[in-house]
């Protein structure tokens, strides 16, 4: 697979899991400084690690949910929860890698992110028809 063909296979999966608007919205963004990051996260991240067949979306969402809340990246973690929902992960999965976070990871980590999980798992939920 070229470059640009990796990069618009993630762009696709990017948009899949984070939401067209979102995606959009942040390459809009970016500026001269900024592309070349967005430029290697579509194309790496998304097109040559989230394409790969050895591990299914939800299991990517959820260990991404982990890594991040370990890392205490709230702004990260709130655009993987929405797509850890959008990739079929349930509330109790969530709650259970928390869990394990806090365990691993820190009680002040997982206090964080539970805290921004009750919040993302309402707005989806409330944003249900």
């Amino acid at each position: 697979m070229s470059k640009s063909e990796k990069y618009e296979a993630g762009l696709e999966v990017r948009k899949a899991v984070l939401g067209e608007e979102y995606v959009n919205k942040a390459l809009a963004a970016a500026d001269e400084f900024s592309g070349p990051l967005q430029e290697l996260v579509t194309e790496y991240c998304w097109g040559t690690v989230w394409t790969r067949e050895g591990l299914p979306r939800k299991t990517r969402s959820l260990l991404n949910i982990s890594m991040i809340a370990a890392l205490n990246r709230p702004h990260e973690l709130r655009i993987h929860l929405k797509g850890a929902l959008t990739n079929g992960c349930s509330p109790a999965e969530i709650q259970e890698v928390i869990l394990q976070v806090a365990i691993y990871c820190g009680v002040p980590a997982a206090i964080d992110a539970n805290r921004i999980a009750r919040e993302v798992i309402a707005e989806y939920e409330s944003d249900k028809p």
